[in-house]
Order: C-alpha cells, then structure tokens, then sequence
C-alpha cells in the first residue's frame, strides 16, 4: 500500500472567507471542519450557494426541496461558526458557465471583501475515476474567473462596487491539492454540520455518503496521515 504524498499546512494568515459552492452539503462534505477551525480562530467566513439545491432529493418536488435545503444548510453553516449564508437562485443541475455567474461571484466578492474565497473540486474527474457533477465544475471556474474579475475596475462596472481581490483560491477535493488543514480539534463539528442535512442524507439510499461520520473519517483520517495528524483536510491553493 504506498503512503499518501507529504502535505504542506495551509497559510492561515487571513482573516476572511468566501466560500462560493453549487449546492447545500457541498462545503459539509469535507470543508466544514476547517471552516469550524477558522470561525474559532475569529476568522469571518461567508457562505455563498449558487444554488438551493433543490433537484437534490428524488423524492420531493424541487418546490419543496429547495427551502428545506435552505434551512439545512443554514443550520449546517450555524454549527460551525457561519453566520452568513447566501442563496443566488440558479437553476440546481443545470447550472452554466457564463458571464451571469461570473457576475454573480464578482458582485459577492466585491460586497463581502474576503482574504481567500472556497471552493470544492471542480476537476473533471475524482481520483475515483467517476466524472464529477456538471454544477460543481461550472461553479468552482466561475469563482476562479469571477474573483479575478472582483479585482478589474471596468469589468462589470454596473455593479457599483469598488474593486476587490482576493489573495487566494483555496480548492476542497481537489485532485492536485498539496496543503492541508489540520481538523484532529474541530472534526466533530464538521461530522455534526453534515448531519444537519438530514432529509438530504436519508434521501441517499445505498450510498457511502449517507454516513456522515464514516465517510469523513475515511477521507480525513488519509489526509491526516500526509499532515502527520489525525485529521485533516486537503487543499490546492491558487494564487490570484
């Protein structure tokens, strides 16, 4: 079995966070633990879902899925320390690359002004081999492109917000990650902030990620190893 590659720790010198996702539970699966370790550090983190995630649960109509999935996610972001969470109403599963979500992550940089924004893996494909969700690679390219775009004062003028820019981009699943976050402290809040999607996980019949605690341990526990941790959380780290 060959040891997972040596990880670096993530630069925590910042003070503020925008993390910019595609759905409810997006940040919960991974994310969260280190988002509860920066809140406990006083560190201001936003939550930003281009979505409400409301095609998430086959059983119930997107109608009512979409507020139910509002309200977990608040209550997911509450566990760990976030008190700020923003709904941009994109249309879930369908979600496009493109100047309206561009636009919509400049305005959301340029408002908050935050050290670092957040995203999850938005690579085509996981290490798994299976291809990843059409949102989260249209979500996590727009961020990237959207926060560059905060910091140019001619692009999206109308706005009427003055320039921003971000230091970094900080990637959650990402398959080129290289840093990471020692949770050994706060992984307990991220397991609890993953329960709090409730309706959402009982919907996920025969599947891994219907466990919160098993499936966070799995990939917290390998990180940590390449942390020299318990638990961990990996990161690519892109420069703006």
């Amino acid at each position: 079995m060959t040891s997972p590659e040596p990880l670096q720790p993530v630069d925590e010198s910042f003070d503020s966070v925008l993390a910019f996702v595609a759905h409810p539970d997006d940040l919960e699966y991974g994310a969260a633990a280190a988002i509860a370790r920066w809140t406990a550090q006083g560190k201001r983190v936003v939550y930003g879902l281009a979505t409400s995630g409301e095609a998430g649960i086959d059983g119930i109509e997107p109608e009512q899925c979409g507020p139910l999935r509002e309200a977990e996610e608040r209550a997911g972001a509450a566990v760990v320390g976030v008190e700020t969470v923003e709904f941009y109403g994109f249309q879930d599963g369908v979600v496009e690359y493109g100047l309206p979500l561009r636009r919509a992550v400049a305005e959301a940089v340029r408002r908050h002004r935050p050290d670092v924004v957040l995203t999850g893996g938005f690579q085509e494909f996981w290490d798994s081999g299976q291809p990843n969700q059409a949102d989260h690679i249209a979500v996590g390219r727009a961020l990237m492109d959207g926060a560059r775009d905060a910091a140019n004062r001619w692009i999206f003028r109308d706005l009427g917000l003055e320039p921003w820019r971000a230091k970094r981009m900080l990637v959650c699943g990402s398959n080129r990650a290289r840093h990471a976050v020692d949770v050994t402290d706060t992984f307990e809040l991220g397991v609890a902030s993953l329960a709090a999607h409730a309706e959402y996980l009982r919907g996920l019949v025969d599947n891994p990620m219907s466990e919160p605690r098993e499936f966070l341990e799995t990939f917290a526990g390998q990180v940590g190893v390449g942390l020299g941790v318990r638990y961990g959380v990996s990161f690519e780290v892109i420069d703006l």
